[in-house]
């Protein structure tokens, strides 16, 4: 069992609130997590038919079956039930007394929003951290082969070859969320719009570019990209609005939040071939621009990440918004120090007149040079978003 870092937050939340949602994607561990947070609460799945048949047919008899509350699983299957467990709530005192988890994050934030504003907690759980293998002895030492395997927790508990489990977990996707929020009639043009947004993770979000090369309109494209960012598949990293007197980028970037299905969808299945893929540096840069989103999301604070591109090409692969108090940190992929990688940061260092930043990069030197950048290993992130968000 790999303890969760957002296992404390959890139970923080159920601390102050009457209810916490625990969100996320597929497979990542929420009903793990949840059942081993509150050992002592019944546990009740709305998968199981018959749970289901009871819940629909009288909602107010199965809340009544839970007094002191319960974990609630795929609740979205039951939309009713929420009308009901507002009242419960309003009429009770006790905190933490349900807790809900989903798998389909799209309807089951839609109920809740209509209905529970205001009283639940949201706590958003993504796939393992690189310091939740670290300390249990899980991570791969190649930083290639961690690229391709990913984070999802059964690739680790149950041992199951990421391109298999990749191959099968995309499926499960489509088949179910996908057909469940949005009526796609072709499946086929969703997984070819699926896989030419991999192939674009670490980049540019260009809906018109896309919608030409998928086949469809600009408006499905976007509506495509809302499903899969309410459901944790990808994440877009918003531009930095201070331009510095310069013509700056303000389309968002596009990251999936896992590196494993981005392999999975482009066809990467060896170690070897994710060397010479000409989309290495971009899967790097996605799993280190996911780690930083885990670890605000594990604590349950505010994304304040952003990205720095001007028109003439310069950009900074990440901007950490501490209540405008800026730290640049560019990230690049290769073993040996290069006076290129520099470039970029002294280049920002100019215009903003910030001293201090960070280059992560898959070496293991760690140098803190005199023009105030420091150098370091990317797997030491923790100490780093912890002095960031002290």
């Amino acid at each position: 069992m790999i303890l969760r870092e957002s296992r404390s937050k959890l139970l923080d939340l159920a601390g102050k609130f009457k209810c916490v949602a625990v969100i996320g994607p597929r497979q990542s561990g929420n009903t793990t997590l949840v059942k081993r947070a509150f050992v002592e609460k019944e546990y009740v799945s709305l998968e199981n038919p018959d749970n289901r048949q009871f819940a629909i047919d009288d909602p107010r008899g199965f809340l009544q079956s839970y007094p002191n509350g319960a974990i609630i699983d795929e609740i979205q299957r039951v939309p009713q039930l929420f009308s009901y467990l507002q009242e419960i709530l309003d009429n009770s005192e006790e905190k933490g007394k349900f807790i809900l988890t989903g798998s389909n994050n799209f309807l089951m934030q839609e109920n809740i929003s209509q209905t529970l504003a205001g009283r639940v907690a949201y706590l958003s759980l993504l796939p393992f951290t690189i310091n939740e293998l670290i300390n249990n002895n899980q991570l791969p030492g190649d930083d290639n082969k961690i690229l391709l395997k990913g984070f999802y927790p059964p690739i680790y508990d149950q041992q199951i070859p990421a391109d298999e489990w990749c191959a099968n977990y995309i499926r499960t996707y489509i088949e179910r969320d996908v057909r469940q929020i949005k009526n796609i009639t072709d499946l086929l043009v969703f997984e070819r719009f699926l896989k030419l947004l991999a192939g674009r993770s670490g980049q540019e979000f260009n809906a018109s570019s896309l919608a030409v090369e998928a086949g469809v309109d600009v408006k499905t494209v976007q509506s495509w990209v809302g499903v899969l960012e309410s459901s944790f598949i990808i994440y877009l990293l918003k531009p930095h609005h201070k331009n510095f007197n310069k013509t700056i980028v303000k389309r968002p970037k596009v990251y999936f939040y896992d590196t494993a299905i981005v392999c999975s969808l482009l066809g990467i299945k060896s170690i070897e071939h994710i060397i010479s893929h000409p989309l290495r540096g971009a899967l790097f840069e996605t799993m280190v621009v996911t780690e930083f989103v885990k670890f605000r999301m594990n604590k349950a604070i505010p994304i304040n990440l952003f990205y720095w591109r001007d028109k003439t090409g310069h950009e900074i692969d990440l901007i950490i918004d501490d209540a405008g108090k800026l730290l640049p940190i560019e990230i690049k992929s290769g073993k040996t120090i290069n006076s290129e990688f520099f470039k970029n940061l002294k280049y920002w260092k100019r215009l903003s007149g910030v001293n201090n930043s960070i280059l992560l990069y898959g070496g293991t030197q760690k140098q803190e040079r005199s023009d105030g950048i420091v150098v370091q290993n990317w797997k030491n992130l923790d100490a780093l978003n912890d002095k960031t968000n002290a």
